[in-house]
């Protein structure tokens, strides 16, 4: 049983009026059994509990009951306001606004300046350093069309360039790795796709509102499908792109070589995106073995320059 997870409950339960096992279930992807265990362990600690059974019933607190300050500890409340105010970096809005004053009114007079150390410890900021501008504000349309339920319209820009007109039922924004991303139902393809911010234009919201799917959460997993996919290569590169090849191989893989190289064991996919991994890092990188990987880089190598050949 998760503490986490029962206060996470309590918190709910204050919010709503009532909220049926199943939907509980659900949201914290555990059985019935466990959430009945989990409400039985809440009353039981002194938050008082009501059950309604049937059509419409559910679980609630008891009307007037005021939750205890003291249940959040100073850890408790750095990690909600750390993570809210990290979000409102990047999504504007009342809601965030309010919820983080209502988390600040939960701190007791003499632990202020302790909760405000430690939220100043880790500071979070997914906003761009520079890039594509329409970012933050694409953010805020797709938020507003998920609160209304409403359609949205775009230009998308697919792998090689295949440029497109879509439109979808918004369900779920998706932060993973440092990229945004839009998943719902495209009409045009008839399924669920996963979209990312940085290739969609000319984003609008239709006024037609959309009755909600019943939907799979997007695959976001991918560690045990690239295991089988992955391959280490062997690179010889020059110590000053050794920060940049840091972001794709531990530390652990890199050995010296001479005062100025490292050799390093690369996880590499065979696709064009790792291909273009190794071509960025230009002539501070060479790829020593595997041999057929060499002369498909070298073939790539070749192409380039046969681009800034002189014409005739």
């Amino acid at each position: 049983m998760k503490v986490d997870r029962l206060m996470s409950i309590v918190l709910i339960l204050l919010d709503k009026e009532r909220i049926s096992a199943q939907e509980l279930a659900d949201m914290f992807e555990v059985s019935l059994r466990t959430i009945y265990r989990d409400i039985d362990a809440i009353d039981l600690a002194g938050v008082p509990i009501r059950s309604t059974p049937g059509v419409g019933g559910g679980f609630e607190i008891m009307p007037k009951y005021k939750i205890d300050k003291k249940v959040f500890s100073s850890v408790d409340l750095s990690a909600i306001l750390m993570g809210l105010s990290s979000l409102s970096n990047m999504i504007r809005g009342d809601e965030l606004i309010n919820a983080l004053a209502k988390v600040k009114s939960f701190i007791p007079a003499d632990k202020v300046k302790e909760i405000e150390l430690k939220v100043n410890q880790i500071h979070i900021d997914l906003s761009q350093w520079m890039g594509n501008t329409h970012i933050q504000p694409y953010l805020e349309i797709i938020k507003v069309a998920l609160q209304e339920s409403k359609l949205l319209s775009f230009d998308y820009i697919a792998h090689h360039g295949v440029a497109s007109s879509r439109t979808v039922e918004p369900y779920q924004l998706v932060l993973k790795g440092s990229h945004w991303y839009l998943y719902g139902y495209c009409h045009n393809r008839e399924d669920f796709r996963l979209f990312r911010l940085s290739r969609i234009s000319k984003l609008h919201i239709q006024e037609k509102i959309f009755t909600q799917r019943d939907y799979q959460k997007p695959q976001l997993e991918f560690k045990d499908i690239l295991t089988t996919m992955q391959t280490e290569i062997k690179l010889r590169i020059h110590m000053s792109i050794m920060d940049r090849v840091l972001e794709y191989s531990s530390y652990e893989n890199f050995s010296l070589d001479g005062d100025e190289y490292y050799i390093v064991n690369f996880p590499f996919v065979e696709n064009e995106y790792h291909y273009d991994i190794l071509l960025s890092f230009g002539d501070k990188c060479e790829c020593l073995e595997p041999q057929h990987i060499r002369e498909k880089m070298k073939l790539r190598i070749e192409t380039i320059a046969s681009l800034y050949k002189e014409k005739n």
